[in-house]
């Protein structure tokens, strides 16, 4: 098997473009997927872990809202990460993420992660570099124990130049219904964006393992990073799990059978293949 490549960000092809005809027909078909694969992953116990990484305005969460889209909520959960309240800051940095995984069957999508260790931590000093350094071993420890545990994990990182992140706060302060998106800390990071290149591949380079590799998502086009993100997640969830839909048990079918008005022929095509 061919070992895996950490991606760097300057291999990413910003260029990338998809016209409104075909993105539609892709976002379809992917969240058509996302519905059979939360319907698997109920019936087989199996978990899903998404980690949505990347710059300031480059499209986390409008990916994030049409993936909701296809999903049931019961069974979905999405964590938006901020900085950890006291509780958290005079224990591990890992606690607080533990208590948010999800249950078996169930899917957990961060926005914004664990990685905030080797990211905004390492940038802003906040932790001790002998810390932070130590962090890439511990989160690789943590996320092959996840996979152990059964989970699925799909890590995205949003990459956008420079010049379509100052377009988009440029939109965000002018339209009024996405002002609320636009804060001072966005503008305070873009001070530190060459520095905050370095610790992305160096974060990709020991961190993007064979068992839980990075995506990096070229995301100057909105509608190719969203099906690019969601393509990402799809292939890795689906991957060796049956997506058909799942047998009804004898009890359920003895009740539909007695209860229902229904051909018979249905019961009795739905009965053979249970048995």
């Amino acid at each position: 098997m061919k070992k895996h490549t950490p991606p760097k960000l300057a291999d990413a092809d910003l260029s990338k473009r998809l016209d409104k005809k075909a993105y539609f027909q892709e976002l379809v078909n992917l969240q058509a997927h996302l519905a059979l694969i939360q319907q698997a992953f109920l019936f087989h116990g199996v978990k899903g872990v998404l980690v949505f990484e990347g710059w300031d305005a480059a499209g986390k969460g409008g990916t994030i809202r049409r993936i909701s889209q296809a999903l049931d909520p019961r069974s979905f959960k999405v964590w938006p990460i901020g900085a950890p309240r006291n509780y958290y800051l005079n224990r591990h940095y890992l606690l607080r993420f533990w208590e948010r995984l999800p249950p078996e069957g169930a899917i957990s999508a961060f926005d914004r992660s664990w990685y905030g260790r080797v990211m905004v931590e390492r940038l802003e000093k906040l932790t001790p570099e002998k810390r932070w350094r130590a962090a890439y071993r511990e989160i690789n420890d943590f996320e092959r124990m996840l996979i152990d545990d059964g989970a699925r994990i799909v890590k995205l990182f949003f990459h956008i130049s420079q010049e379509e992140q100052m377009r988009r706060f440029t939109e965000r302060l002018r339209n009024p219904m996405k002002r609320w998106k636009l804060t001072y800390e966005d503008f305070r990071n873009r001070e530190r964006w060459s520095e905050a290149k370095v610790a992305v591949d160096e974060m990709f380079a020991r961190t993007s393992t064979d068992i839980a590799p990075w995506h990096v998502i070229p995301a100057n086009n909105k509608k190719y990073a969203r099906v690019a993100a969601m393509r990402a997640i799809v292939d890795t969830f689906s991957k060796d799990i049956d997506l058909n839909p799942q047998h009804l048990d004898k009890r359920t079918l003895d009740a539909a059978c007695k209860v229902l008005n229904v051909d018979q022929s249905l019961i009795d095509s739905l009965r053979a293949r249970t048995e």
